[in-house]
């Protein structure tokens, strides 16, 4: 089976980059039923940025008012499933860089089962012409 890619929205917030903040975000989500299709974290200077990609943006924007989670977006990124093959990634930034479209982030993991899963960024010039080159349309 090929890749499924598909254009997502994400939102951000920053953070205190300390001990028990991811934590507290996510459960704040979890209690309200929030389902992610990814969640990715790093230090921004003292801080910390969450990127979330919620399955459903109605859900997730409502629990992030409530629990006071400042939020930046929507904007788009590209959740890439698929059967886990040696170059899976390599194949697709290549794609991508034959194009000369700049990856901004990219975070891949083996899933399991002979599965895995990712998330682009692309800077918000390049979204439609990643997503022609991905064959997102």
């Amino acid at each position: 089976m090929a890749e499924t890619i598909q254009r997502v929205p994400y939102y951000y917030t920053e953070v205190s980059d300390k001990p028990g903040e991811g934590a507290r975000l996510l459960n704040s989500l979890k209690e309200e039923g929030v389902n992610l299709l990814a969640f990715t974290g790093f230090p921004k200077g003292r801080r910390a940025q969450i990127d979330f990609v919620p399955a459903d943006e109605v859900t997730f924007r409502a629990a992030a008012k409530k629990a006071k989670i400042k939020l930046v977006g929507p904007k788009t990124g590209f959740l890439i499933q698929g059967d886990d093959r040696v170059g899976a990634i390599a194949d697709i930034l290549s794609k991508l860089a034959e194009a000369k479209i700049n990856v901004t982030a990219v975070d891949a993991a083996a899933a399991g089962m002979g599965r895995y899963g990712a998330i682009l960024w692309v800077k918000s010039r390049d979204v439609k012409k990643a997503a022609q080159v991905l064959g997102v349309f």
